[in-house]
C-alpha cells in the first residue's frame, strides 16, 4: 500500500513552498487510497490487553457497563479507610498494555464524587502507553467523614484516549513565540458570565 522514501530529498520535495506539507503529494508518494483508509478506520477497534497482578487475586475484570460508555470501571482490591481531607493510593490489581497512540485517563466516578466526596486527586490521571505496572488510583476524600472503600468497590473509571506521544514531538527552544489572540490572558480572563 505504501513505499518508503528514498532519502531526505523526497521528504523535502513533499513540502510546499511555505514549508508546510503538501498532503496530495504525500498521499501520492505513499500510494495511499483515502477511501480505503477511511473504511479501515471506521472498522478499527482498539484492543487493550490486560493481566492481573500475580500477588493480587482479588482483581475485578474491568468492563464497560454500557456500549455507549466512554470509560470502564476500576475496582479496589483492598479494603481501605480514607480520613477526611486525606488521600490514599488504591490498587486495582490490573496491568494494561495500551496500544501505541493512546493513553488511559483515570477519572473520578460521578456517583462517588457526589454521594461520598471521593475523587481522583490528579484527575485525570495519565497512564502512558509505555507503563505496564499495576494501575493504582490516588483517591481523595473531600468529605468531613472517614470513608471506607471495600474490596471490589468501583473507585474510578478509565478512558482510552488518542494522544500524540513524545516520539512524534520535537521541543524547540526559542527566544520568542508567536503572539496569538489570547496571549498571556489566563485564569479568569474570560469572566464569569
Amino acid at each position: 500500500m505504501s513505499k518508503e522514501l528514498d532519502d531526505l530529498d523526497d521528504l523535502i520535495r513533499m513540502m510546499g513552498d511555505s514549508g508546510e506539507p503538501d498532503y496530495n503529494t504525500i498521499i501520492d508518494n505513499f500510494g495511499l487510497d483515502l477511501e480505503e483508509l477511511e473504511v479501515a478506520m471506521e472498522n478499527y477497534t482498539p484492543t487493550i490487553d490486560l493481566m492481573f497482578s500475580k500477588s493480587n487475586t482479588d482483581a475485578v475484570t474491568p468492563k464497560y457497563a454500557y456500549d455507549s460508555d466512554s470509560g470502564f470501571d476500576l475496582h479496589s482490591t483492598e479494603e481501605i479507610w480514607i480520613e477526611s481531607m486525606d488521600r490514599r493510593l488504591v490498587p486495582t490489581g490490573i496491568h494494561i498494555d495500551i496500544p501505541e497512540g493512546y493513553e488511559i485517563q483515570v477519572r473520578s466516578k460521578s456517583g462517588l464524587a457526589l454521594k461520598q466526596g471521593l475523587m481522583v486527586l490528579n484527575s485525570p490521571g495519565t497512564v502512558d502507553q509505555g507503563y505496564t505496572g499495576e494501575i493504582q488510583v490516588i483517591i481523595f476524600n473531600t468529605s468531613k467523614h472517614r470513608i471506607n472503600i471495600t474490596k471490589g468497590q468501583k473507585i474510578a473509571q478509565a478512558v482510552l484516549c488518542p494522544v500524540v506521544s513524545g516520539k512524534w514531538i520535537t521541543l524547540v527552544e526559542k527566544k520568542e513565540i508567536n503572539e496569538k489572540d489570547r496571549n498571556a490572558n489566563g485564569f479568569g480572563s474570560t469572566g464569569l458570565v
